[in-house]
């Protein structure tokens, strides 16, 4: 009885962000302005989620040499439930610059917009690999 209470009290206390994240795993951005398209890390960074850009593609699919590669380009962001993550912030490398991001998962895709003040820009929707 006493480890299935201790169990239970460390279940409650264990940040959500300790337990896998359906929204965690590789994902393929969408083409850029210039055709160019990466694969996306997303992952917990402490106890917000965060994307890493770990490969990037030429339109032809040839690889990518960038300074980008291994630049987070999604972090801060929050779980609201149902599938969607706000708070954070979204960098676009093709046009260098940052915005304030939406995500909403569903299933195996990814929608990504950023905003900046009243603009938003539709990031395209990302495929998990």
């Amino acid at each position: 009885m006493m480890k299935r209470t201790l169990l239970a009290a460390v279940i409650a206390l264990t940040p959500s962000f300790a337990f896998a994240d359906d929204i965690f795993g590789t994902w393929q951005t969408v083409k850029d302005d210039n055709g160019n398209y990466g694969h996306i890390k997303v992952e917990a960074c402490g106890s917000k989620i965060c994307g890493t850009l770990i490969k990037s593609f030429k339109s032809d699919g040839s690889a990518l040499k960038t300074d980008n590669v291994g630049k987070k380009l999604i972090w801060d962001m929050t779980n609201k439930g149902g599938g969607s993550y706000t708070g954070g912030k979204v960098y676009s490398p093709d046009r260098d610059k940052t915005y304030k991001g939406k995500i909403k998962l569903n299933g195996n895709k990814l929608t990504v917009q950023g905003c900046v003040g009243p603009i938003c820009r539709d990031g395209g929707t990302w495929s998990r690999i």
